[in-house]
């Protein structure tokens, strides 16, 4: 599978909850790829809806979307995206995002509005909303 996109837990969200957007993000799933810090979002987010642990990673693992670990690297990698969690609010998982699609050369895919304020970074961002 050639990795085209990098998939914030919002954008697996919007499938997850129906929301708008959640077609794009469907249609990109085969070539897109996710870290594990947004893979935890993203179970945290449907247990808290009252799924199962087992039940959620059942869900998720239906979309056949790659989880990449968070490793040392990319945990350094992200070190320069760090001031944007005080100026813009990015959390741990938008930066992990962010990150591994610099890390790939790809496009970052996101439900979250705030992020078309980041003009800042070297990442090509795409907004399902």
């Amino acid at each position: 599978m050639k990795i085209e996109f990098v998939l914030d837990a919002s954008a697996i969200l919007a499938i997850v909850l129906a929301e708008p957007g959640s077609e794009f993000v469907h249609s990109i799933l085969d070539r897109s790829a996710m870290t594990a810090v947004n893979y935890t979002a993203v179970l945290t987010r449907m247990m808290r809806q009252g799924v199962t642990p087992s039940e959620a990673v059942g869900d998720l693992g239906a979309f056949e979307v790659a989880v990449i670990p968070w490793d040392k690297p990319l945990a350094v990698g992200s070190a320069d995206l760090c001031p944007l969690a005080w100026t813009h609010g990015l959390s741990l998982g938008d930066r992990a995002c962010l990150t591994l699609a610099r890390s790939l050369g790809v496009t970052a895919v996101t439900a979250d509005m705030s992020w078309r304020r980041l003009t800042d970074v070297d990442v090509r961002i795409h907004s399902i909303r």
